[in-house]
């Protein structure tokens, strides 16, 4: 089975525009929460969201172009930007058509949907719809885009799996290098879903915090006082090759993507199994596909979202899925500094774990003060911890009982 590596990544997050920036600031603990200011929140509960700091999409594309694409669309592309330029990936007629996209987006364009929606209910006149509508709020929109504009001429698309979906793009992305469809790929996820009916509909379901207080605090994962997921955005994307194709233009290697596992909890539309089964699949079958034992992790990128119902289930999968070991591999959730993305924080959270690789680094779970008993394993909290890391995974899970869980392995 051929190997597959990473060779570039690129990142948009509510703690900076770049790799560099996002990541200097989650090992410094530092939180990318704060008040919403994507739309007026006085008739909300929910007043804090993780906003991309500073966006302005005309210092990366034109204002034209820019006006015709949805936010998450354009998040999508400066994070392929650079993950390419990082790459060196070069797309050209000699390998366009074995260069596949695969970014994907939990719900696509919802924010150009949910303006161009409001303006037909005001005005009355369809005409008032812009032409690039569709385009806009299309799922697969990103991917599109990306691949016309480096020329990627493979297969084109995205996958969707709920907040999963990162992780299941990047999976299936490696599945096709594996199976020789493709020599290398651009994978990941965008999300921009601070808009009044994103926030306002997770609120409906109790999954955000409702904290108006320090916004930085607000995020607080397997802590006893948390009080449920912070609302993010921002984009996430890795080159993955085949590692002979990268070998052979000698490429800079960041990681082997050495295991990927994907399951279905099949048991309720937004709640997860309790005990984790589904959860603790994705985790085995991650592992089997790397040829790994729980020992041979050393250290594990948690979903941790701060919700109830999320924290103890992860716990009990992590314990269920590796034994033991659970107990001697330190786990945290950058969520408590990124908060919730959507699909696009489990492609943030597969950058964090090849930046960790690379740094010999564990980013910490800030706020935790006051574990709760039922989440009794090392969280890594509040302070980053150096590390000898050699292997690592990530875990994402989502409505509908998705489930998935990348494996990388330090070259």
């Amino acid at each position: 089975m051929r190997r597959v590596v990473v060779t570039g990544v690129g990142l948009v997050t509510p703690l900076g525009q770049g790799v560099a920036e996002s990541w200097q600031e989650l090992c410094a603990g530092r939180s990318g929460a704060g008040f919403i200011t994507r739309f007026d929140s006085a008739s909300y509960r929910v007043k804090v969201a993780a906003e991309v700091p500073g966006w302005d999409p005309t210092q990366h594309m034109s204002a034209r172009d820019a006006r015709r694409l949805d936010r998450y669309q354009q998040m999508a592309l400066v994070a392929a930007r650079e993950a390419l330029a990082q790459s060196g990936l070069e797309i050209d007629e000699r390998n366009a058509k074995r260069t596949g996209v695969v970014v994907g987006s939990a719900v696509g364009g919802v924010e150009s949907y949910f303006h161009q929606a409001e303006l037909l209910v005001k005005s009355g006149d369809p005409r008032r719809i812009t032409p690039f509508g569709i385009p806009m709020l299309m799922v697969n929109g990103a991917s599109g885009l990306i691949s016309i504009e480096t020329g990627a001429a493979g297969p084109s698309g995205a996958l969707i799996s709920a907040c999963a979906t990162g992780a299941d793009s990047i999976g299936r992305a490696c599945e096709l290098i594996r199976a020789g469809r493709i020599d290398q790929a651009l994978a990941g996820c965008s999300d921009a879903p601070i808009i009044p009916i994103g926030v306002g509909a997770f609120d409906r379901v109790g999954a955000c915090s409702r904290e108006d207080g320090d916004p930085s605090c607000a995020s607080r994962p397997f802590d006893l006082n948390r009080t449920g997921l912070v609302f993010g955005e921002g984009a996430g994307v890795l080159v993955l090759e085949a590692l002979e194709v990268a070998r052979k233009r000698n490429a800079t290697v960041l990681a082997e993507l050495a295991g990927y596992g994907s399951t279905s909890d099949a048991f309720h539309s937004t709640a997860p199994d309790p005990e984790g089964r589904g959860a603790a699949a994705a985790i085995t079958v991650a592992l089997r596909d790397a040829g790994l034992d729980a020992q041979d992790i050393d250290y594990i990128n948690a979903h941790g979202t701060a919700t109830r119902l999320n924290d103890i289930m992860e716990t009990k999968a992590l314990k269920r899925a590796l034994g033991a070991s659970a107990y001697e591999i330190p786990v945290s959730s950058t969520k408590s500094m990124i908060g919730h993305a959507m699909g696009a924080t489990a492609a943030m959270e597969a950058v964090f774990s090849v930046l960790a690789l690379r740094d010999q680094l564990a980013p910490p779970t800030i706020n935790l003060n006051e574990p709760d008993p039922e989440c009794d394993l090392d969280y890594v909290p509040n302070e980053t911890r150096e590390l000898p890391l050699t292997r690592v995974m990530t875990n994402s899970f989502g409505f509908g009982g998705h489930n998935a869980s990348l494996i990388f392995s330090r070259m």
